[in-house]
Formats: structure tokens, sequence, C-alpha cells
């Protein structure tokens, strides 16, 4: 007999250039299958051990090889890089029009679409590991160097 599957409480907000995706479950070794037009999710998630599994029909089409996701433990972050960043935001994560119980908007990420740069610029910071940060000045400060020599004076 399979398990019944319930869909994980799912958080998201977006950018010019992608969409954040937050699926607010502890799960060890999730299944999570992006794709041009979709993503899914599937898992054991603890600490209850109930299989959560959602597929999500997403409105425009993202570049699947950009996108990215991390576990963080008690929640796993996932950043969808939008295939045309040049359109106008999603009215909506799905493609389906539909109110889903399990859907919501991530205000604290959210950024309306005049304020948005077109960099989705809390990647770097979501991926990196801030407790090994601190002693790093050597590293941070070349990182920073080549940027800047990279860029033309603005005159």
């Amino acid at each position: 007999m399979e398990a019944i599957s319930t869909p994980p409480s799912v958080s998201w907000a977006q950018r010019n250039t992608c969409v954040f995706l937050t699926f607010n479950v502890e799960c060890e070794k999730p299944d999570i299958k992006i794709e041009k037009k979709s993503i899914s999710f599937k898992g054991i998630c603890t600490p209850d051990q109930k299989l959560y599994e959602v597929e999500i029909p997403l409105y425009a089409e993202i570049n699947p090889e950009k996108s990215t996701h991390v576990n963080k433990g008690r929640l796993i972050e996932v950043v969808l890089a939008k295939e045309r960043p040049d359109e106008s935001y999603w009215p909506s994560l799905t493609s389906d029009k539909k109110k889903h119980h399990w859907l919501r908007v991530d205000f604290n990420r959210w950024q309306d679409e005049e304020e948005s740069g077109n960099e989705c610029d809390e990647t770097d910071d979501m991926f990196s590991n801030k407790i090994g940060d601190f002693g790093d000045e050597y590293e941070n400060d070349d990182s920073s160097s080549i940027e800047e020599e990279d860029l033309p004076d603005v005159q």
C-alpha cells in the first residue's frame, strides 16, 4: 500500500532574473526535480516520517541548468533562474491559476519589480557557510578587488 502524501508548505518570492522557493520541511534526502516548466519535490520528512510530495507547474519557463537548491536541514531553498529575465514579473508562481493552501508569498525576500536588481544577489549569501566567513579577510578582499577591476569606470 502506498503512503498518502501531503504537499509541503512552500513559500516563494521573485526578482527580475530568478524565483526563490523554500520548502518548509525537514527532509534529509528529498527528490527534487527542476524542469523547464515545473519543479517537483518528494521526500520522507522528519520528525514524523511523513511523505511530502508536490508538483508545481510554473507560470513561465526556467533554466534548469542555472537553477540550484540547497538543503539547510530545517528547510530546502531553491533558486530558479528565469529563462527570460527581461520579461516582467510573474503574476503568480503557478501556471494553473489556482490558490494553493500550501503556497504563500515570502514577504521577507519579496522585492517589487522596480526595486529589483538584475542579479539574484542573495544566491551567494544563501549558499555560503556563514560560520567560516569570519577570519577570511584576504579571500574576501581579493574577490571584491577583482570584481572592481573588471568594471568600467563611471564617467
